[in-house]
């Protein structure tokens, strides 16, 4: 009976800090964070072979909370912002939408958040999933950047 209380307990206290959790738009991006292109797939690859860039590709979904931590903390980051905008073309896809579903779908998306680092021809460089923060976003990106 003192775990089913705990367990009870417990569940309320998540629920409840997943309401009060801050509202996250995920089709506005920071002034000097990550800037993602608003665009289609077919278009992304096409800037990334133009630039010999690699594509930089959040597919998140709306209802995540380690997504909207990356959104809010991460990708709106200064110097985030500065070596991706540099390095990558960047996109963001809600897998649960539009376009999105059909790349979580192409590239195995198991769970939100999956980050991806692909080239122009949508070969996948690097995977990882989950919040990260910024310092270990700066180097995930710096060690992908010189591959």
């Amino acid at each position: 009976m003192n775990k089913m209380l705990i367990v009870a307990a417990a569940l309320i206290v998540i629920v409840i800090v997943a309401f009060k959790s801050q509202p996250v738009n995920f089709n506005e991006d920071v002034v000097g964070g990550i800037q993602f292109k608003k665009t289609n797939w077919n278009e992304v690859l096409s800037m990334a072979k133009k630039e010999n860039k690699l594509i930089f590709m959040d597919i998140y979904a709306t209802w995540c909370g380690p997504c909207k931590r990356l959104k809010a903390n991460t990708f709106s980051d200064a110097e985030v912002g500065n070596l991706y905008n540099q390095k990558f073309i960047n996109v963001a896809f809600d897998g649960e939408k539009g376009e999105g579903v059909e790349l979580a779908r192409k590239y195995g998306v198991r769970s939100y958040p999956t980050l991806l680092f692909l080239d122009g021809n949508g070969n996948i460089v690097k995977r990882t999933v989950g919040y990260h923060n910024a310092k270990e976003f700066i180097e995930l990106g710096k060690t992908v950047a010189k591959k």
